[in-house]
């Protein structure tokens, strides 16, 4: 049920069925506005659409009773209240998270009740400082409810505004019982999310969610892929491997669009573009790049300004870059300074 699609043509769910169109290349607010306020809460989300981002990304993870909420990992004692909360110390725990040992609180220890008593947290405090600012004043975000945002957003400004989700650690959830595309499915069919005309893009890092997701919903399916590791559900893959052409060839059988990390598009020490956009468009495959932020930390060496890694750099310069070697959306934490350079 392949649907190579052009983002463009995507129509407002829940209005009259009339084709809008996005402007090219898109600009996804990265957990929203989330150099300007705390990642994957309502004022990110706005902020994000006042600065006219054309789609607003949640990190998805799962609840105890089988929710789904915007948490950039299931592990939220960096990014809510969690450790200051008495009632909740015996939820601490360390868990093996793909491959990965972890300790801390995690989503699926909580019902979505008890999650909701919790209250939103800068995660960078030592490079975002201002956002502290903000927190502790907003809760957990459903899924549901950040499709509700757009939703209003797009009545209110009359332009559409597109959810682009991200399923993480699908395979984690489901060895614990929770499947997560199934959770996912049903918030679709009953927002009326789940047909061709939903401004809805999915992404993965893992490959089988996308294939099965491919035969059960019309919305565009994207591969994510680090430029230093495989998905995780399929070890036998590399990010070489899943770039050559063989590999961009299985890709296109069930995604529709690579969601690729900068440097495997533009080569962060030399600045001299890959060739991969190139590849995957003659594969018949859209590119997103992630992610465009504006501290020296996170930009490549040419567009650093300055030598304190949490000032900022060059954003602008290096989304032009980006735009200029024919990627189809750009992630950003800055998404305001996105839609500038493109214009």
């Amino acid at each position: 049920m392949i649907r190579f699609i052009l983002i463009a043509a995507l129509v407002i769910a829940g209005g009259p069925a009339l084709s809008q169109s996005f402007p090219e290349p898109l600009v996804i607010a990265h957990r929203g506005a989330s150099g300007e306020r705390p990642e994957h809460t309502r004022a990110a989300y706005e902020l994000a659409i006042e600065q006219g981002a054309d789609f607003i990304e949640p990190d998805l993870v799962m609840t105890r009773d089988g929710h789904l909420v915007a948490r950039h990992e299931n592990e939220i004692g960096g990014t809510t209240d969690v450790a200051d909360r008495a009632e909740f110390a015996d939820r601490r725990a360390t868990k093996t998270i793909d491959g990965v040992e972890i300790t801390g609180w995690f989503t699926e220890d909580f019902t979505l009740a008890e999650l909701k008593t919790l209250r939103a947290r800068e995660r960078l405090p030592a490079v975002r400082p201002a956002n502290v600012a903000f927190d502790g004043a907003e809760p957990i975000l459903t899924f549901a409810e950040v499709i509700a945002i757009a939703r209003e957003a797009a009545a209110r400004t009359g332009r559409p505004i597109g959810v682009i989700p991200e399923l993480k650690h699908p395979a984690y959830f489901a060895a614990i019982g929770l499947p997560m595309e199934d959770a996912f499915v049903a918030v679709l069919e009953a927002e009326g999310w789940a047909g061709p005309d939903a401004p809805l893009v999915v992404q993965c890092f893992e490959v089988e969610p996308l294939r099965r997701l491919n035969a059960r919903i019309d919305a565009p399916l994207v591969q994510l892929i680090a430029a230093g590791s495989g998905p995780w559900d399929r070890p036998d893959l590399t990010p070489a491997a899943m770039l050559s052409p063989e590999g961009l060839a299985e890709i296109a059988a069930y995604a529709d669009i690579l969601g690729l990390e900068s440097g495997l598009v533009i080569a962060h020490d030399s600045g001299t573009p890959t060739g991969v956009v190139e590849n995957a468009h003659a594969a018949g495959l859209q590119v997103h790049v992630w992610t465009l932020r504006a501290e020296n930390h996170f930009l490549p060496p040419a567009y650093q300004r300055g030598d304190d890694p949490t000032a900022h750099g060059d954003l602008h310069a290096w989304a032009r870059a980006l735009y200029d070697s024919g990627v189809d959306g750009v992630f950003s934490d800055f998404p305001g300074v996105a839609v500038q350079a493109r214009r």
